[in-house]
């Protein structure tokens, strides 16, 4: 099973923290300072309703939609967890269809093309964005490390185990509780 990042909406004040340290992140010169509207990017995004806000990201999911649609095979499962191989999308947008979650997107850059001419051309390149968990972060995930409220965490399969025998015994409790009183 692959890691990924659980959100707690229950701990979330949607302060988008987690964005800013992923677009820091994912940024070659890590520079905060030159973040702005055009280039903040980040893989992770705060949802904000009325009365509570959560993260949403990419469920690195076992048998990945977006990787299975890709045309180009830009999408790839290596290593245990799903991640775009930014040289191969060609931006089709077939993978933000396909996910089931909203956690991809397509984000636009500009970029110099060689011509091979004298003068070299200025374009708009596209590409697939999504969580890659800071694959290259020793540290691991910069959202799970910078959220002040600890409401993100990196799931792997012991902990969704773990999680899941929890509920478990929660739901037994409680149905316990009420056969008790009824």
């Amino acid at each position: 099973m692959n890691r990924f990042i659980l959100a707690d909406a229950n701990k979330c004040i949607g302060c988008r923290t987690c964005e800013v340290a992923c677009a820091v992140a994912h940024r070659s010169d890590g520079d905060v300072s030159a973040l702005n509207e055009v280039n903040f990017t980040p893989r992770i995004h705060v949802i904000k309703g009325a009365y509570i806000s959560t993260a949403a990201t990419c469920r690195q999911c076992e048998d990945a939609p977006c990787a299975n649609v890709c045309p180009n095979h830009a999408i790839r499962l290596e290593n245990g967890f799903v991640h775009v191989l930014q040289e191969n999308c060609i931006g089709c947008k077939t993978c933000v269809v396909a996910c089931p979650y909203g956690a991809m997107e397509v984000v636009t850059y500009q970029t110099v093309r060689d011509t091979g001419a004298a003068v070299n051309v200025q374009v708009t390149k596209a590409q697939a964005n999504k969580c890659d968990l800071c694959h290259t972060r020793a540290e691991g995930p910069a959202c799970v490390e910078v959220c002040p409220t600890e409401a993100l965490h990196c799931v792997d399969r012991a902990e969704l185990e773990r999680l899941t025998a929890e509920k478990r015994r929660r739901t037994a409790l409680e149905a316990s509780a009420h056969n008790v009183y009824a």
